[in-house]
This record gives C-alpha cells, structure tokens and sequence, in this order.
C-alpha cells in the first residue's frame, strides 16, 4: 500500500509541475506566456525530476502506466502490483491537473481559446489527421524511455531482490533524479514537435478526464476522437522497450 501511496503523490506532483508549466507559458495574462518550448521541455524534465525524489526509494517512481508496464513484461516487478501502481497514478495525475486549474483560475477565465486551456492539460497534434504518424511517434518515443529506464537497472544497479525474486524498486528512480530529468528534457526537445509527447497515459489521460469534469470557463472539445493515441502509443512503445531490453540481455 505505501507503494501506491507514493506513485499516488509522485504522478499528482509530476502532473502539477509539468501542465503547471503548460499553464504557464500559454494562459493569457500569464508573467511566463510566451517562454516556449524550450521551457516546457525543461519544467517537465524537472517536474519527472521531483517526482523521482519524492517516491524514487519507496515504489521506484514509475510515475506512468507504460513504465510499470514495461518493467513488468522485463521480470522487474510483479504483475500482481501494476494494477494497484496504474490507478493510483491514473489518481495523481487527475488530482495533479485539478489542482493547476484551481492555482490558474483566473486564468483560465480570462483566457479565450478553448484549444489552449485543453493544451495545458493533455497533448494534441502538432498537425491533425495523421493520427497513425501520431501513434508512431508517442510509440517510439516511450520505447526510448523504457528502454534507458531498464538499461539502469541492470546488474549493479540493481543489487537488491525482493522476496519473491523481483528486482526492488525499479523505475524512474533507478535512474536517478538528475539523469531522468536529462533523458526527459532530450525526449521533449528532440522528439516531442509532433505530438507534445504524452509518452505517459496518467499525464494525458487522467488531465484529460479532468478537463472533461471540471467547470472550466468556456473549454471547448476534450478531442475524445485523438485520446487513444497518447495512450495505446506510450503502451505499445513499452511493451517494445521490454522486449527488446530483454532480447538483448538475454541473448
């Protein structure tokens, strides 16, 4: 249960940091509209960064439901424990985005466009109806993830074995805070132009639910028509990072 108590925390932080910079450089009136790109990159790099100190040493941070996945599938985890890992990450990331709207509000009201209040809290093409282009590139960008993430946590890395055999705290922390916030900030700045790279379904998914529900001042469309992608995407790209991690290692 401390596990998911922490993975809960962690993804709410995450969350509150990295749409809480979306929030920042793109509501109106905002001091940080207008920062760019560069600046989300960089405040979702450091918003994996805290999350990885907060529950790094407890559950390993996984942070996202691709992770768990992929970790699983490479023999790091349980697969007894991803349920419990995805909802309470799916939670955090639903709580993470409520509370940017509620520190944002005034923003949110004042700010017109309906497309960027939906930007700050879930990811939407670059250029629309490439929505098979858009599934490739969240997928090859989470295997990236999930292929690094495994890579540290082979052998040295990972001296210590649970009761039933499994690998103790693999995930984002096993990265380390400061490597995890490079390998994030190098994802967004090199492969995140297409799709805003969700390469996350609690950072996407969950915000996105979240939009739906909350009374937000003239949102428009949730784009329920594009949410697969940054979610079957991210998915797809970590049962490819596990295999192929486990293809290597093994071979």
């Amino acid at each position: 249960m401390t596990e998911y108590i922490f993975e809960f925390i962690g993804t709410l932080v995450l969350v509150l940091l990295g749409d809480g910079v979306c929030a920042a450089t793109s509501l109106d009136k905002s001091k940080a509209k207008g920062a760019g790109w560069v600046v989300i990159a960089m405040g979702w790099g450091f918003a994996v960064m805290v999350g990885v100190f907060i529950a790094g040493s407890v559950s390993g941070a996984h942070l996202n439901p691709a992770v768990s996945i992929g970790c699983a599938l490479a023999g790091s985890m349980a697969w007894s424990a991803v349920p419990g890992y995805i909802i309470a990450q799916m939670l955090g990331g639903f709580a993470g985005a409520a509370l940017v709207w509620l520190f944002y509000k005034d923003h949110y009201d004042i700010t017109e466009d309906p497309a960027v209040k939906l930007g700050t809290f879930c990811t939407s093409p670059a250029i629309e109806g490439h929505k098979g282009r858009n599934f490739f590139c969240e997928a090859l960008a989470t295997w990236l993830l999930i292929f690094v993430i495994l890579i540290f946590g082979v052998d040295a890395n990972v001296p210590h074995l649970d009761a039933e055999g499994y690998h103790l705290h693999i995930g984002m922390g096993e990265l380390g805070a400061i490597p995890v916030t490079y390998l994030i900030m190098a994802l967004g700045m090199s492969l995140g132009g297409t799709t805003g790279y969700a390469i996350n379904p609690a950072r996407d998914l969950a915000p996105r639910i979240a939009h739906a529900i909350l009374p937000i001042k003239g949102k428009g469309s949730n784009q329920w028509s594009y949410s697969w992608v940054p979610v079957l995407g991210p998915m797809v790209g970590a049962v490819l990072g596990a295999l192929i991690y486990v293809g290597v290692y093994n071979f």
